[in-house]
């Protein structure tokens, strides 16, 4: 399938690299079709576009949440999560939404409301969590540049 994307212009994407959200995401509930992109350069362990397919304008940055809250456990309620079937651990993806305003060092992740994807069926789900442990605005531009200066 082509795809015209606003951010990586025009791209082939196979049927199998397509993640359904049954019920869309949140504030998005119409775009239920997306795949995940990344610039090859900088490795799939940074930022990473989570791009609609049913809306190619459409794409929000998102991150595996351990690379900056490496204790990120969150309780699921797994009724939320009952047509991603039976998902193991190792067939899990689990990514948070990055804002990044026009001042990076206020750059946050929204640890709230995760993705959670089943890499073996392409199904998913955007749950919220329901504790205060996990912030919507987590700062996170302090944690990049430390991590940076590691690599």
């Amino acid at each position: 399938m082509k795809l015209t994307t606003r951010i990586f212009g025009e791209v082939e994407i196979d049927d199998s690299k397509i993640i359904v959200f049954p019920n869309g995401i949140i504030g998005f509930p119409d775009l239920k079709k997306f795949t995940l992109m990344y610039d090859e350069e900088q490795g799939s362990n940074t930022i990473k576009w989570l791009q609609s397919v049913d809306e190619p304008n459409f794409a929000m940055p998102v991150i595996d949440p351990l690379v900056v809250c490496p204790d990120y456990k969150p309780m699921v309620d797994k009724n939320e999560l009952e047509y991603l079937k039976e998902v193991d651990e190792q067939d899990m993806l689990v990514l948070v939404t990055v804002t990044v305003p026009h001042d990076l060092t206020k750059m946050t992740v929204n640890l709230k409301g995760p993705f959670i994807i089943n890499t073996k069926d392409m199904k998913a789900s955007q749950t919220i969590i329901d504790n205060d442990e996990y912030p919507v605005k987590f700062p996170i531009y302090d944690i990049i540049q430390k991590n940076k200066e590691k690599a």
